[in-house]
């Protein structure tokens, strides 16, 4: 019986893991990307395609419309070297500023900042669409997300999180409107049917009296990374995380990456790979080729369902 029992209580641990998503080891030292992804200038705000074949960025480099617009670089395979990157073209960036992109899951839709005219404020989010995932200069003319979502604050640093169990489609956004204990807080807001957002829900628990920003979320909705300048942080802007068993509950009090990520200079904006075993960011420490510079830590999936 006593055998039978622990087994029973291996197989409901088993289920506990499975259910909270997979495990993964420490993360490695951050590497920079090198001098074809990084330049002279400042090289920022990540975002990986689902194939992790794509990698687009903000940068102020010569050759753009603006002071800063998104830009970016393929390679053929993962492991690859990365190709010198490419400018979005005017569908994407105008004479303002865009930066932030982020992905919608099937690779459709791309959504960044921007401080382009028609706005609400002085950064808003805006989308644009592609009708073929694999051709990254089809992006079709952005629109703004509107006034549910944008202000006459600022709000950007647009993540979405699609619920596939729940068929629901999340929106994560920062904003320094009034209404939060700090600079910037992070917000939800739920997608309707219609394709247009619901009202914007404060995080309190992902929000503090600190400047937080740009998040990144593992696709089953269970693992979270942010940018902020919390009380605990290594530096001035750090990377942190926090999790939590299932998409019905609050998140968990985020947490120091700790000194082996981020230093004592920037470390933020935060890009997690499909596979959840790497993590794209932007960092200005020293030994870069520039102002700011990407970087990429890596982990290896140790158990757990796939992603």
């Amino acid at each position: 019986m006593k055998m039978i029992i622990t087994a029973l209580a291996f197989s409901a641990m088993a289920i506990l893991i499975q259910a909270a998503g997979p495990r993964y080891s420490d993360w490695s030292e951050p590497v920079n990307l090198g001098p074809v992804i990084n330049s002279a200038f400042s090289d920022r705000h990540p975002a990986i395609s689902k194939d992790g074949l794509n990698l687009y960025f903000t940068s102020n480099r010569p050759g753009g419309y603006g002071g800063d617009d998104i830009w970016i670089s393929h390679r053929e395979r993962v492991g690859d070297a990365w190709e010198p990157p490419q400018n979005l073209g005017p569908n994407i960036n105008t004479g303002g500023t865009e930066y932030a992109p982020t992905f919608s899951r099937d690779g459709h839709w791309l959504s960044f900042i921007s401080t382009r005219a028609d706005g609400y404020g002085g950064e808003d989010i805006w989308a644009s669409y592609r009708e073929h995932t694999h051709d990254d200069f089809a992006w079709q003319p952005a629109v703004n997300l509107g006034p549910m979502i944008n202000s006459a604050y600022d709000d950007g640093g647009p993540t979405l999180v699609e619920d596939d169990d729940a068929g629901i489609v999340t929106l994560y956004f920062a904003s320094n409107r009034p209404g939060g204990p700090g600079d910037f807080d992070i917000y939800t807001a739920v997608m309707n049917p219609d394709g247009s957002f619901g009202p914007p829900t404060l995080v309190p628990e992902l929000s503090s009296p600190g400047r937080d920003t740009r998040t990144a979320i593992r696709h089953d909705g269970l693992e979270l990374f942010l940018t902020s300048n919390r009380a605990g942080t290594v530096g001035a802007l750090d990377l942190w995380t926090s999790t939590r068993e299932t998409t019905l509950e609050a998140w968990s009090a985020p947490a120091n990456l700790g000194p082996i990520v981020n230093s004592t200079f920037n470390d933020g904006a935060p890009a997690l790979s499909s596979d959840g075993e790497t993590l794209f960011f932007y960092s200005n420490r020293s030994g870069g080729y520039g102002g700011n510079d990407l970087y990429m830590i890596t982990r290896v999936k140790l158990h757990g369902r796939d992603q």
